[in-house]
């Protein structure tokens, strides 16, 4: 609709969210201002975080020494006393007589209009609170004990119970007095003294010193650090004396809206848990709001507006439902979608672009990116709310209303502009913290499964902060994806604000039914229905009940008045609170109690925001919650500026981090950068003089040299292929050689696999058949080989391209993916695509992953069976267990030993552990898991004569067929499933149901059984697992028990049901041939590189089950081409028809006839022997 864009995000609808084309005029102005603002805070985050936490205390100061926490209104002794005036307005006034029917009225006219012929009678009700218990420390006075002036017609009244007067302990005493004595009552009443030998009759001497004083006579004492504790007190009072007056429907209003606000809590949390942060996030927005808060009631309270408590107290919880906390959640999102965004932007330039280049932008950029989508929104719903917010200050509806809409406007103008500063700032943090942690987890876990500490930080950098699972659902394009579970159903992202919307509704409902049952409410037998509007009861202090105050007073004065047959006017006032004070406090002598930091300061430039800033933060360090306060920043901050020191130690940097101008150096620091320059300008000289020296010829000796002096860099292609074929050079150093400070590290790595190319060509001993490799097409430049070098190959010649191709989509688990298959094996990659039709005809696979757990089965020995024995009985019982798993799980933070089976032969024992390795394949987490647990075995627990025969006893079993694999599984153990509808069988595999299962019993049961296969009852799940495992780095040896598989077909209605099952798929996603970028990439496309950010261990076990429903496409197809008889037409069809053989070529044949290099060498041999 048109006026879509004017409503707040929470109440616009899916259609009208959608981003504009254009960016509208008002877009393009504040966008930029938006962005500076949030790009300096990004950029100084801690100076951003200080700044405001400083500010908030000023102003936490500020309030105490205002007037809102004080416990009077003005400072000095004839100010603290209280205020008839000020009694009346709160209190109610009534009517009975002739007029009135003999019925109480209330009266609203003003105190002018009153008649002069009705008798005007004040009733006071004091109340002590804590002085009812028989175990009170306090006793309140007696009626006749109130000192009443000589001249005071007074006379006391009996007093009314309330209904919480059990909980409070409360004593209440009424006095009924002429209204014209009034004031003077109240001046006699401001100290009662106590009663003497309440306490006991050792104690009554200085008890008879104390006195009840009330309430508003009483000064600060010590200021502002009991300011706190004051306002805390009397915010308890104020709330019990607000259940005592309020309605029912008033307090159950009240508990709903509390209930309302906690959800609303609870639902940020749960919001910014599904973004990957469990507890700070949602924390630091709320403490924006805290501040906010602060910041709005500071300048509404130096605006002159008057602010209670009591109206905080029921107008903050609607505040917090209606306004909630959607823009900090939003923001969130958006900028973890630019993050997103910006490395699949990175992707899509190409592969022609360099590494820096192709990396994620940085946090800063992303938040920058975020606030340019989504900020405008953000304040344009901030300005529509405040707008409303204004409209409300300004009406004339009366009560707190106004006031509270005054200062809710002023608390989302500072949330605004924190959350452009102080969360963007605390966000960029998090993030960073986050990408540092995720950077050093994978670091460590590719150091845990083998992998050299320099390429480790190499693949983790390239793996850097954002990343996704697949079995994430954090973001699917911009926006936060999945359900939560609340309470035992499902919340999807709309719930929050169809909540908020129910909340509201149900509110406005309420106290509509409020204002519609006023006129039925049950009161006094007497008293007409009051008049008192119910929606103003929500926002505003409910208005004094007179017969709830002074119920028995009002009686007896109401007896008296009709049996005189005289008009009376009644003014009840509120209860008049009193309080025993200890003995060292003062009374109205406008004493403060003194401090170190009290100072005064006359500069008018240091006030600022409700206080003097020095003067407020040295206050501060004296508060008890500041301290506290200053306290937990101080270490947090230690603790997050050691975990960046440490971050920094590794030399984590971000690639493509766009730095800062740098300052002006100084003198010194240019004469070292003239210096450094003239040293590298040396060394340049030195090379191109070196380079100039190419054209005359080194001897050996000056090579030999040079090599002595480490400066092998310096020497020529020739020079170097001579030394390293007369053994001067290993072969397997030529790496480690060529390491030179004035070329990078992928330079000099090329440059060896080139000069080994040479030396292996040129070598002696195989020259008859390695001669051809220095100029063959294998190509060796172009490639990341840092990642190779010490991780995945020695003696590096090249790389091996292979085709890739991809099979799909097919859904798996209600997922779509595209299967990387790496295959020089004609047709297999259309076959499975064939398979993945069908499967996705039929709905798509459903896995289920029933065991993870690779496996090592060292071999130990002992001089006799009984020790054997000994040791088995040992390792099975509860004590070795314990005692295995404590030693295994102490080498990583992931591999977590799971079970150990024991088994004998003769004096060698045998223990298959089987155990957890995160998201790694893990074979050398476990070795070294293995190990420290034997040697812990063989020096703490009792077997010293033991002797580690094998770490691998092909117990595993690892790499060869075995029946223990295929019985008790080993790495990852998925059955796959599918059911494909009879219609589909004709028209896409073009065969029939009962023919495949007939096919699949005869051959892939009984064919394989009779073959005596262990866990080969499939067609050919060899195929896909190897495709599949070259395509994304897996150890392709492996492939023989990965391709344990037993495939099952039967009709199922005349539907096809097909499953495989494969109890050994061993699969990682970190470690081995995954750090390859090609490798690493296929990983990308199916969503699983790396390690998964929350749950180790998920990316792995997602992998295996893409595997397992990728050989459920093969067999399906495969076992279809069987049945209808197409395997070798089409084989024929794709790869054989067209290209002729080699025996049918005029020229192949001519090589046939021909001798080669070998026979023609040996032939010019045997020559002479022949003459």
């Amino acid at each position: 609709m048109l006026g879509a864009s004017f409503l707040p995000r929470r109440l616009r609808t899916a259609d009208s969210q959608k981003p504009p084309s254009s960016p509208g005029y008002l877009n393009r102005q504040i966008t930029p201002v938006l962005q500076s603002l949030s790009q300096r805070a990004c950029t100084h985050p801690i100076h951003t975080i200080v700044f405001v936490a400083l500010l908030a205390s000023t102003t936490y100061i500020g309030l105490l020494e205002g007037s809102l926490f004080d416990n009077g209104s003005l400072s000095g002794s004839a100010s603290r006393r209280t205020d008839l005036a000020s009694l009346v307005e709160g209190g109610k006034r009534l009517k009975v007589g002739e007029g009135t029917a003999w019925k109480w009225q209330v009266d609203s006219g003003g105190i002018e209009n009153i008649d002069t012929a009705a008798e005007h009678i004040a009733i006071m009700t004091f109340v002590f609170p804590d002085s009812s218990s028989n175990n009170s420390p306090q006793t309140a006075p007696l009626a006749d004990a109130i000192p009443i002036p000589a001249n005071s017609s007074a006379h006391p009244l009996p007093s009314t119970l309330n209904p919480l007067s059990a909980i409070s302990q409360d004593t209440t005493v009424a006095f009924s007095v002429p209204f014209e004595e009034a004031s003077s009552f109240l001046d006699a009443v401001q100290e009662i003294p106590v009663m003497a030998g309440a306490f006991g009759g050792d104690r009554s001497d200085s008890i008879q010193k104390r006195s009840w004083v009330m309430k508003a006579g009483r000064s600060s004492g010590n200021g502002s650090q009991n300011a706190l504790r004051g306002w805390a007190s009397n915010a308890w009072t104020e709330f019990v004396d607000l259940l005592k007056n309020a309605e029912s429907l008033d307090i159950i209003i009240m508990v709903l809206g509390y209930l309302s606000m906690h959800l609303t809590f609870v639902s940020l949390f749960l919001s910014m848990r599904r973004m990957g942060s469990n507890f700070w996030l949602a924390t630091t927005v709320l403490f924006s709001s805290v501040f906010a808060f602060l910041f709005g009631l500071i300048v509404t309270t130096k605006l002159g507006v008057p602010i209670s408590m009591v109206l905080l107290s029921e107008g903050l919880p609607f505040l917090v439902i209606t306004i909630g906390f959607e823009k900090p959640i939003i923001l969130t999102q958006a900028v973890l979608s630019a993050s997103l965004s910006s490395r699949r932007q990175a992707s899509l330039a190409g592969t022609a672009s360099s590494h820096h280049e192709s990396s994620p932008k940085t946090i800063q950029y992303a938040v920058q990116n975020a606030v340019k989508e989504r900020g405008f929104e953000i304040v344009r719903d901030y300005c529509i709310e405040i707008a409303i917010l204004t409209a409300g200050a300004a009406s004339g509806v009366q009560g707190g209303l106004r006031q509270f809409c005054f200062l809710a406007a002023w608390i989302l103008v500072f949330d605004c502009v924190l959350l452009f500063t102080f969360y963007t700032a605390i966000l960029s943090i998090k993030l960073e913290i986050n990408r540092i942690k995720r950077h050093v987890a994978l670091r460590r876990a590719l150091e845990d499964d083998g992998v050299s500490r320099r390429v480790a930080e190499n693949v983790a950098s390239a793996n850097e902060w954002p990343r996704y699972g697949a079995s994430d659902d954090v973001l699917t394009d911009g926006a936060v994806s999945g359900e939560r579970v609340v309470f035992g159903k499902k919340v999807g992202d709309s719930s929050v604000p169809k909540f908020k919307v129910l909340m509201v509704t149900g509110f406005v409902l309420i106290n509509v039914l409020n204002l519609c049952t006023i006129p039925f409410r049950s009161g006094n037998k007497n008293a007409a229905p009051p008049t008192v509007s119910g929606l103003s009861n929500v926002l505003t202090p409910p208005p004094m009940d007179p017969f709830k105050v002074a119920e028995n007073g009002l009686d007896i004065i109401y007896i008296a008045a009709k049996e005189r047959r005289s008009t009376t006017i009644v003014t009840v006032l509120p209860p008049i609170k009193y309080e025993l004070p200890s003995p060292n406090s003062h009374l109205d002598l406008g004493e403060t109690g003194g401090s170190m930091f009290d100072v005064e300061y006359t500069d008018q430039i240091l006030d600022v925001v409700g206080g003097r800033v020095i003067e407020g933060v040295l206050k501060s360090l004296e508060d008890p919650v500041l301290s506290k306060w200053i306290l937990v920043a101080l270490t947090m901050s230690l603790v997050l500026n050691g975990y960046l020191y440490n971050a920094a130690r590794w030399s984590i940097k971000e690639p493509g981090t766009a730095r800062e101008p740098a300052a002006q150096p100084s003198a010194e620091q240019v004469a070292d950068i003239i210096g450094h320059a003239q040293h590298i300008e040396t060394e340049r000289a030195e090379i191109h003089a070196t380079k100039a020296e190419h054209d005359k010829v080194r001897t050996r000796e000056e090579c030999e040299q040079l090599l002595r002096d480490r400066k092998a860099p310096q020497l020529n292609d020739k020079e170097l292929i001579d030394l390293s074929v007369r053994g001067k050079i290993p072969g397997y150093a030529l790496e480690k050689t060529l390491e030179s400070p004035l070329t990078t590290k992928l330079a000099s790595l090329t440059r060896a696999v080139k000069i080994r190319r040479a030396v292996v060509s040129r070598t002696a001993a195989t020259k008859e058949t390695s001669t051809l490799l220095e100029g063959s097409k294998l190509p060796y430049e172009d490639y990341n080989y840092e990642n190779v070098h010490g991780a995945c190959c020695e003696n590096v010649i090249g790389y091996m391209p292979l085709p890739l191709g991809v099979a799909g989509p097919l859904v798996i688990d209600g997922r779509n993916y595209f299967l990387p298959m790496a295959t020089t094996e004609g047709v297999l990659v259309a076959s499975t695509s064939r398979g993945c039709k069908a499967i996705n005809a039929g709905g798509g696979a459903t896995t289920v992953l029933t065991g993870d757990g690779m496996t090592r089965g060292p071999c130990v020995g002992f001089q006799t069976l009984a020790r054997a024995g000994a040791a088995k009985i040992w390792l099975d019982s509860d004590e070795g267990q314990k005692e295995m798993k404590r030693a295994f799980n102490s080498t990583s933070r992931f591999a977590r030993l799971q079970s150990m089976k024991t088994a004998l032969a003769g004096t060698y024992l045998y223990i298959r552990f089987k155990t957890t390795t995160g998201d790694a394949m893990g074979m050398n987490m476990i070795s070294k898991g293995v190990e420290c647990a034997l040697n812990v075995m063989m020096t703490e627990s009792g077997f010293e004569d033991m002797s580690i025969i094998s770490v691998s006893g092909n117990y595993c079993t690892d790499k060869k067929p075995a029946a223990i694999n295929w019985i008790d599984g080993r790495g990852k153990s998925v059955v796959a499933e599918a059911i494909i509808p009879g219609d589909v069988v004709r028209s896409v595999l073009k065969s029939d149901v009962n023919a495949l299962v007939e096919l699949n019993t005869s051959k892939n049961l009984i064919g394989s059984a009779m073959a005596g296969s262990i866990g080969g009852f499939n067609a050919h799940a060899a195929n896909i697992v190897t495709a599949v495992f070259l395509a994304t780095g897996q150890d392709p040896a492996q492939n023989v028990e990965s391709s344990n598989c037993i495939t099952i077909m039967r009709n199922y209605n005349g539907n096809l049901q097909i499953s495989v099952s494969m109890p050994c798929i061993e699969v990682g996603t970190i470690g081995g041939g995954t750090v390859l970028e090609p490798q690493s990439a296929m990983l990308d496309l199916l969503g699983v590189r790396g390690a998964h950010p929350t749950n180790p261990g998920d990316n792995a076990r997602q992998l295996a089950r893409i595997v397992a429903a990728g050989v459920l496409a093969g067999e399906l197809s495969l076992c279809s081409a069987l049945a209808a008889g197409h395997l070798v037409n089409a084989h024929m069809a794709h790869n054989r028809s067209a290209a002729p053989t080699r025996s049918s070529t005029p020229v192949s044949a001519a090589l046939m006839a021909a001798p080669n290099r070998s026979q023609a060498h040996a032939g010019l041999s045997m020559a002479p022997l022949r003459r």
